[in-house]
């Protein structure tokens, strides 16, 4: 098998699973794009398998530490351990969450969102796009879902060296459908519709932060399909404002709206702009945007972005008004982000206090040694003094 050999000092040595282009000391046996590979340390002894790939940053991502090749046994040896984790989770859904979810299911570069008899799936990586007919037929075999939607539209892909595109791998395309999350109804369409469906991540998060909004005015920033807006409306929040640049994301908000019986506002707008000519009516500000770096060059400019939208929704809220925030970037840390949340505050001359702290959902488990793995962090803070 051909492989690498990997220089001192790199990152693998200390658990993780990816190999840059600076951390190989030399190749053996012409090891060819989307190839499994064997890494070795600089005295040739055997660090396990990966998936190979000249054309990205991450030129190497290890899913062994044993020799082993990626075949149906294999695909369907892990999957099927993804699936028995998830139903093993105490409170999740089974059939409506991530079943896959790359590296921290041993899988890098493959992920599987379920919806009931429905499969979104994901590829990310060369080395599973190669073996995409492979790991369809793993999920059939395992889950008999009547339809399969390859879903490869992520930019991600594009550091790989893959094309975007979107397909149907098995059955027929089940169109508009409905699924229920926390006993609300959302309309979803995998092929046409917006991104994967549901933001499975925060369906958690969601219910969260409506417990804290009975009564309350609420502005749902970014909203996408209306999820933390709805969950919010159908906890008892007196009124609710939903807000999205996107003209389908606005219309599917009403959509899910109108399907649950809940009455939301839902204003089609740039929320850096709604927020600046906004009148200060809100108790609680939800921002949820989609993510604003996808790389550490422009990690800076994404936080004057996030500190932006901190300050303007700050100076709508009076004394024991509520802010969640959420970050779904991994290049921003749990620390960084809440420091630009800080520096707003003083910015905006309000004092906070940490009232609750949000993750992503258990389907969505954490390699503690892979700290890409753990992406999107949110907090929850009260005012406790103002202007």
């Amino acid at each position: 098998m051909p492989g690498l050999i990997i220089a001192p000092r790199a990152r693998i040595f200390h658990g993780h699973e990816w190999v840059y282009a600076t951390e190989i000391k030399k190749s053996f046996g012409n090891p060819q794009p989307g190839d499994v590979i064997t890494l070795k340390d600089f005295r040739d002894r055997p660090l396990g398998s990966a998936i190979y790939n000249p054309a990205s940053q991450i030129v190497a991502r290890r899913f062994s530490r044993r020799r082993q090749d990626l075949d149906l046994d294999f695909f369907t040896r892990r999957i099927r351990q993804a699936i028995k984790l998830r139903a093993e989770t105490e409170g999740l859904d089974e059939t409506l969450c991530r079943l896959v979810w790359s590296e921290s299911d041993g899988i890098p570069g493959l992920i599987v969102d379920r919806y009931g008899d429905h499969l979104c799936v994901q590829t990310t990586t060369l080395a599973m796009d190669m073996r995409i007919d492979l790991i369809r037929d793993a999920l059939i075999e395992l889950l008999a879902p009547k339809s399969i939607v390859l879903r490869n539209d992520s930019p991600s892909r594009k550091a790989e060296g893959m094309e975007q595109s979107i397909s149907l791998i098995h059955g027929e395309n089940p169109g508009a459908f409905s699924v229920v999350a926390n006993g609300l109804t959302y309309e979803i369409d995998l092929i046409d519709g917006q991104k994967t469906g549901l933001y499975l991540d925060q369906i958690q998060a969601h219910m969260e932060v409506a417990k804290m909004s009975k009564g309350l005015r609420v502005l749902d920033c970014f909203t996408n399909q209306g999820g933390f807006a709805l969950a919010c409306a159908k906890a008892g929040a007196a009124k609710v404002t939903a807000v999205d640049i996107s003209a389908s994301a606005c219309a599917a908000a009403r959509k899910n709206a109108e399907l649950n019986g809940l009455d939301i506002e839902v204003i089609e707008a740039n929320v850096f702009d709604f927020l600046k000519s906004a009148q200060p009516e809100y108790d609680l500000i939800i921002l949820d945007p989609p993510s604003f770096t996808k790389n550490k060059k422009t990690l800076m400019d994404a936080m004057r972005g996030y500190k932006e939208i901190h300050l303007r929704a700050l100076k709508l809220l009076d004394k024991g008004g509520l802010l969640s925030t959420f970050c779904c970037s991994h290049h921003a840390s749990r620390e960084l982000f809440l420091e630009n949340l800080a520096d707003a505050s003083v910015d905006a001359k309000q004092a906070l206090r940490l009232v609750a702290e949000h993750h992503q959902r258990a389907d969505h488990p954490v390699l503690i040694t892979l700290p890409e793995t753990s992406y999107l962090k949110g907090f929850t803070c009260q005012v406790i003094a103002t202007r």
